[in-house]
């Protein structure tokens, strides 16, 4: 599964505004819920495993600069709001700016070769680390989704594959075919430094002082979104990786479902992504990074 210049490149590919999934999609049911916050969290740690996706991601971004780690947060849950929520416009204006940095970023491997950040095989990895994510999270927390509506989720996502240069017709289309693409992935993945040094730091981040109470929030919610990994991703990290961990991380995840699901939305979300886009907007022009999801 590989390809590039998909269906996203070009403007007014997506309908209008609804943009690229709309009100009666699963795509917009499932991002609603505020527990899909923890699948977030577990893409990073996820997608952190792919040593060459890491290094480049390491080299450019936030990752390795701590006084930049809060920026990229911010600009990277403001792409996944307008992918997800904004016009067929603003998706794609979102898109060709993502394409656009994807283009610029090379890192070095530990052989010493040249990666590219837009590389079809990291882009792929990436997209399909974030959705994996979504499904475990949505299976875990009792969502209720039946097996078709998750497969149906997972085929809207391939929308979101195109905005970051992807062919969709190369990218998993059911959960069926997302479980084979990590089955074939898998050989080459393990914990290089950077992820664990990426680990680390996700249990203190640099949250600005005017959000000093999400310090608090975020390490318990990061310990969970670690605790819901595979297995073999746990040990990976060089972490224990018991079944009982998985029957108290489920257990959690159904516990902070039920009690976010009937809290307001907009008092969940709207004065802090408010307050972040503010931030975001003011130092979008000094600090580029590459947002989307990317490790």
């Amino acid at each position: 599964m590989s390809g590039v210049t998909g269906p996203g490149a070009d403007a007014g590919t997506w309908p209008g505004r609804e943009g690229l999934f709309g009100p009666g999609s699963q795509t917009w049911r499932i991002m609603n819920e505020p527990v899909i916050w923890v699948a977030g969290l577990r893409s990073l740690y996820l997608q952190a495993l792919h040593p060459r996706a890491m290094r480049a991601t390491w080299q450019n971004t936030g990752f390795s600069d701590r006084r930049e780690a809060w920026g990229r947060f911010v600009r990277t849950a403001e792409f996944v709001r307008v992918r997800t929520y904004g016009s067929g416009a603003e998706a794609e204006r979102a898109g060709r700016r993502v394409r656009k940095i994807h283009a610029t970023i090379t890192g070095i491997d530990a052989d010493g070769s040249t990666i590219r950040l837009d590389e079809p095989e990291l882009l792929l990895w990436v997209h399909c680390g974030e959705v994996a994510s979504y499904v475990e999270i949505v299976r875990r927390s009792g969502m209720g989704l039946t097996a078709a509506e998750l497969d149906l989720f997972v085929d809207e996502q391939r929308r979101s594959a195109a905005m970051v240069g992807l062919d969709p017709a190369g990218v998993p289309a059911s959960v069926a075919e997302l479980d084979s693409y990590f089955l074939r992935v898998a050989p080459g993945l393990y914990a290089c430094d950077e992820a664990k040094e990426a680990l680390r730091g996700s249990f203190n981040p640099p949250v600005p002082a005017e959000y000093m109470a999400l310090k608090l929030i975020v390490p318990t919610l990061g310990a969970l979104a670690f605790a819901t990994l595979p297995r073999w991703a746990r040990k990976m990290y060089g972490m224990p990786a018991s079944p009982l961990t998985d029957v108290a991380a489920t257990a959690s995840l159904r516990a902070l479902h039920q009690s976010t699901t009937h809290v307001p939305r907009q008092l969940l979300f709207w004065p802090a992504m408010a307050a972040m886009r503010l931030r975001a907007r003011g130092r979008s022009q000094a600090v580029p990074a590459a947002p989307a999801g990317a490790v």
